[in-house]
């Protein structure tokens, strides 16, 4: 019997079983409010993320991946009661993905994504990317220029990680094009000056939404303990070296090596997958200036941080950080990308580079190009909220509280684990801190030890998050980088186990400094972890024949 029709009698076989569960078993919660699935809090609650992530490597087909873990929660919600889990999929008030699009959040996100594409498909019918990426090929010189300019731009827009990975995307894509980076290691160099980066920068949405993870009722100042983590976030700063490192070596390991051979000989993509293909047609206009594509973008920058500002009442009396702590980046990017796009349309039309029609044309072309990421955004909020209905968070936070008594001495590195573990699992960075901070406020009230620990929670959420196929933000940076989602993953992720191991060492080195008293030299961690991985590096780059290929 051959492989398919094996396969095909399972999965009839499967059928039967799940319709006879369901003519047994009521398809109705009668008592939502106390309602519980029988996996719920147990380690079975990781299986749909688990499927979907693997799936999704294996197979390099991130969408059919994402249904099949969004099933298999709604199977383990409903018991494997079918018609349970058809309206639990898609009408469960708590995860179904219709109410995860009627969610203002959610929908304020997709709604930018669609005004940034408008944006970038007006920039390049006027001819802005193109005079900007033949202004930059003047002075930029070299790849390891190209790829210097996305981190320095990266760095600079720290307000927002949707925001940076979306703009420095289309910003750097014509320069790093010119100078043959592949797409994977410019959505990679996206990724790690986003989220790295609005980590331990103090004005940020991030910081707001650390802020707003300290209980209230702790008498702990949120904002104070989230300056005092930055120098003990280490894998936000290691992120940051290891983009510096590998670019100025020119060392590139695992599948990136690939691509950026490929690149060198012509092939940006290496992959037969080009979502964005039919959408980056540079348009040659010879009215066209290099401010035709600075002035939008800096005028989208200001009026994002003005308009996030203003929704945390800065203009009602709030100071600029206290407004930054209490702003709504959703509401504040759709109001600075609504500015931006009317003012980018009246100065085309006083420029003359832009006729009306060219306009109206750019309204469904830059719809057009983000559906794949609206695709998978959409899949991967409602697999999180699957996740969440099954109480996997839950389960995770039992381990680290039952586990904080007996390892005090490596807590800092456990708490690393945990929370890079629960961040890649459900995609979310905001939702594993904001579930283990109090967490780990109860377990260290005050005190160096309660900041230590914060921190490598903040470093954990962000590094799990870096790495999830599943994470919004990763799902940007492929989406800034037009480069196929899988292929994003896949080439990162060698980059950031190689991070995120120089940071176990450091949360250990940690532990032991405090274990033995060692207190005044906690802070030689950091600078021992850079050493560690300019080593790594350096290794790496020797057994890749010892020099520069690329």
């Amino acid at each position: 019997m051959k492989r398919k029709q094996i396969g095909m009698l399972i999965f009839l076989a499967v059928i039967v079983i799940l319709l006879f569960v369901t003519a047994n078993t009521s398809g109705v919660i009668t008592d939502p409010e106390n309602y519980q699935c029988g996996v719920y809090a147990t380690v079975f609650a990781l299986l749909p993320p688990v499927i979907a992530i693997g799936l999704a490597l294996i197979t390099k087909e991130v969408y059919t991946s994402l249904l099949a873990g969004i099933i298999t929660g709604g199977l383990l919600y409903s018991n494997f009661n079918l018609e349970l889990m058809i309206n639990t999929i898609f009408f469960q008030e708590d995860g179904g993905m219709v109410y995860k699009l009627a969610d203002a959040w959610n929908v304020g996100i997709l709604v930018f994504l669609v005004m940034l594409g408008i944006l970038v498909s007006m920039l390049n019918k006027a001819g802005g990317s193109a005079a900007f990426g033949k202004w930059a090929s003047k002075h930029i010189k070299t790849r390891i220029g190209a790829q210097i300019s996305v981190m320095i731009l990266g760095v600079l827009i720290f307000v927002d990680d949707y925001f940076n990975c979306l703009t420095v995307g289309s910003v750097m894509r014509p320069v790093t094009d010119r100078h043959k980076v592949s797409r994977a290691k410019l959505s990679y160099i996206i990724d790690a000056t986003a989220a790295p980066v609005c980590i331990i920068a103090p004005i940020s949405s991030w910081a707001a939404a650390v802020t707003s993870s300290v209980p209230e009722d702790s008498g702990i100042n949120g904002f104070a303990v989230f300056l005092q983590t930055i120098p003990y976030n280490l894998y936000a700063i290691l992120t940051l070296v290891m983009v510096l490192l590998v670019t100025v070596l020119r060392v590139d390991f695992g599948p990136m090596k690939k691509h950026e051979m490929n690149a060198i000989a012509g092939d940006l993509f290496t992959t037969p997958g080009r979502p964005y293909e039919g959408n980056e047609e540079e348009v040659i206009n010879e009215k066209a200036h290099v401010l035709d594509l600075i002035l939008p973008v800096a005028v989208l920058i200001a009026s994002c941080i003005v308009a996030m500002v203003y929704t945390g009442g800065f203009f009602e009396g709030a100071s600029f950080v206290d407004a930054f702590a209490a702003s709504d980046a959703s509401v504040g990017l759709v109001l600075g990308g609504a500015v931006t796009l009317v003012f980018t349309f009246i100065y085309y039309m006083m420029r003359d580079v832009l006729s009306f029609e060219e306009f109206a044309k750019c309204i469904p072309e830059g719809f057009q190009s983000m559906i794949a990421p609206i695709l998978i955004l959409t899949m991967a909020w409602t697999l999180s909220g699957m996740t969440n209905l099954l109480g996997a968070k839950y389960f995770v936070a039992d381990l680290v509280a039952n586990s904080a008594s007996a390892m005090q001495g490596f807590l800092p590195m456990i708490i690393f684990l945990v929370a890079a573990f629960l961040a890649f699992a459900t995609g979310t960075s905001w939702g594993t801190f904001s579930i283990l901070i109090p967490i780990v406020i109860g377990v260290f009230p005050e005190g160096q030890m309660m900041v230590i620990s914060i921190a490598s929670c903040l470093a954990g959420a962000v590094c799990g998050d870096h790495c999830s196929p599943i994470s919004d933000t990763t799902i940007m940076a492929s989406a800034g980088g037009h480069c196929e989602h899988v292929n994003h993953v896949v080439t990162q992720l060698p980059y950031v186990f190689v991070v995120g191991s120089v940071c176990m060492v450091g949360y250990l080195l940690i532990g032991i400094f405090k274990a033995v008293g060692l207190d005044a030299i906690v802070w030689l961690t950091l600078p021992i972890c850079i050493v560690l991985l300019c080593v790594v590096l350096f290794v790496i780059r020797t057994k890749n024949g010892g020099k520069g290929e690329i």
